[in-house]
């Protein structure tokens, strides 16, 4: 059984959902990147997004933006990524990793020299947000062919036909994007929100996991009761983007996904 699919059955017996904290790869220092990812584990991360840093990142609000164009000002490359993922593994064997980001890269490098390297490495998930499921199905089999989950992002918008595709291509989980917008965005009906991940939940057969616009423990605390995942981005690099040091880093990433990590522990889901 692969790490996410571990977790989610393990989460399902334990009858909440996981927290999965969202960081740009290679922000705020090179060398922060990979203790970073430790500490949020140590607090409570069930499972990390790792950002690819990318010039162009259509779907991300203006703080991971500007994370990634730092990150690139720093000389991120993607092999760098996999590389702090290899390292990572070192220590921690279990933490299930996705890394989230665009197509280009991974295209430059190859899909299937990148799907080698990132099984190599540890990657368990990978999001390439502007890769349409309709579009993707060569990318998705390389990735599951090296023991990878392709994993899809679904709308409100989304028809009939995009969750048939998602259906009968992704793996791992669904992240549904909780608004019509970019990430960083606070203004999603959480009600609808959660009816909409229960509705996709029996379309899918897969976990849901809900992303943009969650930026506290009370927000997490509602989402956490519908949904399989709570994906925090924009909040958590907003912390990082104002230390200057990584012990500084460290100290504001626990800071701030300690106290998620405690709402999604102290939440039931319903409909388990």
């Amino acid at each position: 059984m692969s790490r996410l699919a571990g977790l989610f059955v393990q989460l399902q017996d334990a009858g909440r959902a996981a927290l999965i904290p969202f960081m740009t790869a290679g922000d705020p220092s090179l060398t922060a990147t990979v203790p970073l990812m430790h500490a949020l584990v140590a607090v409570g991360a069930d499972a990390i997004e790792l950002g690819m840093p990318f010039s162009d990142p259509m779907a991300d609000g203006p703080s991971i933006q500007r994370a990634s164009e730092r990150a690139l000002a720093r000389g991120v490359k993607l092999r760098m990524v996999l590389e702090w993922v290899r390292e990572f593994r070192m220590t921690n064997s279990h933490t299930p990793i996705i890394l989230m980001g665009y197509l280009n890269p991974v295209e430059a490098m190859g899909v299937t020299l990148f799907a080698e390297a990132a099984a190599t490495a540890g990657v368990d998930g990978v999001i390439l947000v502007d890769l349409a499921p309709e579009e993707g199905r060569g990318e998705a089999v390389v990735l599951q062919q090296h023991g990878i989950d392709p994993i899809f992002l679904l709308a409100p918008t989304s028809g009939p036909e995009r969750v048939a595709t998602v259906r009968s291509m992704g793996s791992g989980f669904v992240y549904y994007v909780s608004l019509r917008g970019i990430t960083g965005a606070t203004q999603a009906d959480w009600a609808e929100v959660l009816q909409r991940v229960q509705d996709l939940r029996r379309q899918l057969g897969l976990p849901v996991a809900i992303g943009f616009g969650i930026r506290d423990a009370a927000t997490v605390v509602r989402v956490a009761a519908g949904a399989d995942a709570v994906v925090v981005g924009s909040a958590l690099v907003d912390q990082l983007a104002e230390c200057t040091t990584d012990q500084e880093a460290t100290a504001a990433a626990t800071r701030f996904i300690e106290p998620l990590a405690q709402a999604v522990r102290t939440t039931q889901r319903r409909g388990v």
